[in-house]
């Protein structure tokens, strides 16, 4: 699966911080996680919220004050939608650049990413890996309405617009990642995943999530990436681990009794070399933050990892297969609370990096 990335439980974070200055944002990345440091996502601007952050170069799109939604009724929207087809066969077949067309992200709403990278320059020692992230095909297709107030997975022709927006938008953020010469990870952020099977999402089948996720993770292989599915939440874990991600990111916190049930396929996943990104440090609720320590959490982890040596792996090889991350991001948190998850993040993983000689 994975060929020139050992994960061997180092720390990786999750995309989000509550800062408003990005450039305070990714020292404070690299201060924690400088093997595999991100760049990041500043909720406080309503331009880098999960869903707006990738609109641009959607076709029919239409940005309100307080609203963004897809005009398949306008008159120009037919054309809009050819011209997005053109751009992107264009870029497929080699014709035109993809960094020059509307499948890159800008500094208007990301510019996470270019302080990243003006930081990325100046490293002494080089990162391990990279990673970026996008909001995964679902949660975007699914958070993101017509000028009805319907969700546009349910409009097949805009759906697929939509999944082709982010594949090239992730395959830009491989292609300008890998300029520094160390892998590159993406993960698809799909915290939607959680109301899969529910009346929320009646309509939706399993093919048509397998369909988008091939889609975009394919995208990602293409450029030498390794591309990982996060959810923050209990889902149908069958559809993630038997997707071709080579990364799974699941709350380990609070729905680890959840996905060991998918014991099966978590067995046939890291046989297959997939890793597993352990979100143990606690992010959704600031009481959890504040109580637990890395003593804590270790044995928490310790407790859960049984689980798995119980499928036949030891627990060095787990590790082997395994990042420590918090279980979602962080925007929501106070700043003292996010960097406490921040903090705990580093210091679980070199405890068990160290435990097991890592």
């Amino acid at each position: 699966m994975i060929k020139n990335f050992q994960a061997n439980g180092l720390p990786a974070l999750i995309g989000s911080l509550p800062m408003d200055n990005h450039a305070e944002a990714v020292k404070l990345v690299f201060r924690y996680t400088p093997e595999i440091p991100l760049w990041v996502q500043l909720p406080v601007y309503k331009e880098e919220g999960m869903i707006a952050q990738f609109l641009p170069g959607l076709p029919g799109l239409v940005v309100e004050k307080e609203r963004a939604y897809i005009d398949t009724g306008a008159g120009a929207f037919g054309e809009d939608l050819l011209k997005f087809y053109e751009d992107y066969m264009a870029v497929l077949e080699g014709e035109g650049e993809l960094s020059g067309s509307r499948f890159v992200l800008t500094k208007d709403t990301a510019g996470g990413f270019f302080e990243f990278t003006k930081q990325l320059k100046a490293v002494s020692v080089p990162p391990v890996a990279v990673k970026g992230q996008i909001t995964g095909p679902v949660t975007f297709s699914t958070g993101l309405n017509d000028q009805d107030g319907k969700a546009i997975f349910y409009d097949e022709q805009i759906r697929d617009a939509a999944v082709k927006l982010l594949a090239l938008k992730a395959r830009w953020q491989v292609r300008e990642l890998s300029k520094f010469g160390v892998p590159v990870i993406i993960f698809f952020d799909e915290p939607a995943l959680a109301g899969f099977g529910s009346s929320a999402f009646i309509g939706i089948s399993s093919d048509e999530v397998e369909k988008c996720f091939k889609e975009v993770i394919k995208a990602v292989h293409s450029e030498g990436g390794i591309a990982g599915i996060h959810v923050c939440a209990n889902c149908d874990w069958s559809l993630v681990l038997g997707s071709s991600a080579d990364i799974v990111s699941f709350d380990a916190y609070s729905f680890f009794d959840r996905f060991i049930l998918y014991a099966d396929h978590i067995k046939k996943f890291m046989e297959s070399g997939g890793i597993l990104a352990w979100g143990i440090v606690p992010t959704s609720k600031a009481e959890d933050v504040e109580k637990e320590t890395v003593d804590s959490i270790v044995i928490k982890w310790e407790d859960e990892v049984r689980d798995l040596e119980a499928l036949g792996f030891e627990r060095s090889k787990i590790l082997a297969q395994s990042l420590i991350t918090p279980s979602c991001g962080t925007g929501s948190l106070s700043l003292e609370n996010a960097t406490k998850v921040l903090r705990l993040t580093r210091e679980v993983s070199d405890r068990l990096r160290k435990k097991l000689t890592l």
